[in-house]
């Protein structure tokens, strides 16, 4: 997953890496494509994480105007955590 999604390898190029077929390769990515959106489906982590940053928006809107230094860089802190 990480050589092609992340490191942007070909499914050519990830075989002969890890000297397994090309269709082997498309296969695992495939299943474990499944596998996350089967997870995601039943945690809801990206709808949650979209909820919390939100959320911290608002704060951050709020805090700003209360012009506290020390809330900006804490909401700051939780903004670069997710």
């Amino acid at each position: 997953m990480e050589m092609y999604y992340l490191e942007d390898y070909s499914l050519g190029e990830i075989s002969d890496i890890t000297k397994v077929s090309r269709q082997a390769v498309y296969d695992n990515l495939k299943r474990t494509e499944t596998m996350l959106v089967s997870y995601e489906k039943k945690l809801n982590l990206y709808e949650k994480f979209q909820q919390r940053m939100a959320i911290l928006d608002k704060l951050e809107k709020a805090v700003y105007e209360t012009k506290s230094n020390k809330l900006i860089k804490m909401i700051h802190a939780l903004k670069e955590l997710d």
